[in-house]
């Protein structure tokens, strides 16, 4: 491993040292109890080799037994073990090691980057996060079992991801595996959101889309933001504002007896060239969230949709190294552990560089930071100071919505008696149920 100047020490461009630091502070070695002879395959390199063989674009579990016994890791010398040897170590440490640090490596990135973050996003909320999940890619047919399966069959997807990611430290705040890749997406939302502060703002598209989430949200004190389905009826009972198709009022979702919500709802509607734009929320003040805001924040929801793409096809996720489950969770932890640090470290290239976080190109970041590690070179420097030269620093090409802005003054403030809420009744009650948060 290269050597480190102290100028270097100030940043994380050699993620690889961030790593170990972080991978020698949990003090995953200890003392062997019981009969039988010391691991020879220490399980800090075994950690650190699976870790390194995702920053490195490796394919295989294959790789991390070639990366600790043959080409060296480190400062660790090669260990005299064989592929089973490695392969029945992983499957017997699970992933508890991984999700531990996972924990520990988004705790001291939320702390080290924390002056970084703008709190001009929807200042009003704690945080802000975007919800979703993505089926990850079918695995290949080498278990006996797998062999007669046919192509396309749902049996060879391993399952998906459920994700809240957080929109303004680009991080992820909470992560759920479903071994069901059928799974509705609903079931699995109350538990990411349980695992968020209330007061946090909850960002999610059409999918999520239920009068009683959004009752459920609004109960437990979190904002949310969403798109209105098309054909949900409405009743409006206030309106802040509306001149042509600009529209901005309170209104009951659902206006027939069979199917309403809870809590009254604010809706916004625009023209953005020839599409009508309709957002709902539970922030009802307008001077607080405007529809500029709405639309800027809800337009932010491609985030998420981003951080998968540096997860599945930068980071190679797409390839999963085995069938098996423990295997497959391995590499989904390395891999999001790797994520977070990629996305710290190009948070801190923009503000070093005074640009916008998604005009330094992640896939470029995945791929050259390590080289320059490498060679001695801090990537934070390279890319703060020929980023631009090398189109490491390009224009974003994130599509951005043009919402009206409505003067404070012309804005009509709902009457101090207008009633709010109401007994619901909810059409489609199993999904809810189903989708109750552990007790865990």
């Amino acid at each position: 491993m290269s050597t480190r100047s102290e100028d270097d020490t100030e940043t994380i461009g050699d993620v690889e040292h961030f790593l170990q630091q972080c991978l020698e502070g949990m003090k995953l070695d200890h003392e062997r109890k019981g009969p039988g002879r010391p691991r020879v395959l220490p399980a800090l390199a075994l950690w650190a080799g699976l870790l390194v063989c995702v920053l490195r674009g490796f394919g295989s579990q294959l790789a991390v037994w070639r990366l600790i016994s043959e080409r060296g890791l480190w400062f660790f010398p090669r260990f005299p073990v064989t592929d089973q040897a490695v392969y029945r170590r992983l499957h017997t440490e699970g992933t508890k090691p991984l999700e531990r640090l996972f924990e520990q490596i988004s705790s001291l990135l939320a702390q080290r980057f924390e002056g970084m973050v703008s709190e001009k996003l929807a200042p009003f909320a704690k945080e802000v996060v975007c919800i979703d999940d993505s089926t990850l890619d079918t695995v290949s047919r080498k278990l006996p079992t797998l062999r007669a399966i046919p192509d396309g069959d749902s049996r060879l997807l391993p399952g998906k991801l459920s994700g809240a990611f957080d929109i303004r430290r680009q991080q992820w705040r909470a992560i759920r595996f479903q071994p069901d890749p059928r799974q509705n997406e609903k079931v699995m939302a109350r538990e990411l959101v349980a695992a968020m502060p209330a007061g946090t703002l909850v960002v999610a598209d059409l999918g999520y889309f239920g009068f009683a989430w959004f009752d459920w949200l609004t109960d437990g004190g979190y904002h949310w933001l969403s798109r209105l389905r098309a054909k949900t009826s409405y009743k409006v009972i206030h309106t802040f504002y509306k001149r042509g198709e600009v529209f901005d009022g309170i209104v009951w979702l659902g206006a027939y007896r069979a199917d309403r919500a809870k809590h009254a709802v604010r809706l916004v509607t625009f023209r953005q060239g020839g599409t009508i734009r309709r957002y709902i929320t539970n922030v009802h003040d307008p001077l607080e969230f405007s529809i500029r805001s709405m639309a800027e924040v809800y337009a932010r929801r491609w985030d998420i949709e981003m951080a998968l793409k540096l997860v599945k096809q930068h980071l190679k996720l797409r390839l999963l190294w085995s069938a098996k489950r423990v295997v497959i969770l391995q590499q989904i932890w390395a891999t999001l552990i790797i994520s977070q640090v990629l996305q710290a470290l190009r948070l801190e290239i923009a503000q070093k560089a005074g640009v916008d976080p998604f005009k330094v190109s992640i896939g470029l970041l995945v791929q050259y930071a390590p080289q320059y590690a490498y060679e001695g070179r801090d990537p934070v420097k390279v890319f703060v100071e020929r980023g631009r030269d090398l189109g490491f620093i390009r224009p974003s090409r994130r599509t951005r919505i043009h919402a009206p802005s409505i003067p404070d003054e012309a804005v009509l403030p709902a009457p101090p008696a207008l009633v709010l809420t109401r007994t619901p009744r909810y059409a489609n009650r199993n999904v809810h149920r189903r989708s109750q948060p552990s007790k865990k």
